[in-house]
């Protein structure tokens, strides 16, 4: 039997199946990236929403239980903490605690709300302030 010598012979990728690899993942991330980017803030947005129907489903009970929803004064804190005048408030709270928007902001609650409404519940969005477009622009729970 004869043995065969491999010495010399090296094995490896050529440049050419290297240049192929890189050109083949820089397309997959040109189409893939574009997608990716940008789910944060809309995840952020579902986020405000989600929070924002929790705390609105805890002024309906809270609601059930005093007859009116807290007043603009008393704010969400009244799902807390028992606020003056809440005569059938539930021991154990409405809420473990205030939730912060996506963004590190407090949700805004106004009642008795604009339109008849009989409150408005509302994050500022990401940049903090009244107004914005876009990821700016403020969210209210009811739209």
């Amino acid at each position: 039997m004869k043995r065969m010598n491999k010495v010399g012979r090296q094995s490896g990728f050529t440049l050419l199946e290297i240049m192929v690899v890189v050109t083949i993942l820089g397309l997959l991330a040109a189409f893939i990236v574009p997608n990716v980017i940008g789910q944060g803030d809309k995840a952020k947005v579902d986020l405000a929403r989600a929070n924002m129907s929790g705390v609105a489903n805890a002024l309906d009970f809270y609601k059930l239980d005093n007859k009116k929803y807290p007043t603009t004064e008393q704010g969400l804190s009244a799902l807390i903490d028992k606020p003056d005048g809440a005569k059938n408030w539930n021991p154990n709270g409405y809420l473990s605690k205030l939730p912060e928007d996506p963004w590190g902001n407090e949700y805004v609650y106004i009642s008795p709300g604009i339109d008849g409404k009989p409150y408005d519940l509302y994050t500022l969005g990401a940049d903090g302030v009244e107004g914005g477009e876009d990821f700016d622009a403020d969210l209210n729970f009811r739209d």
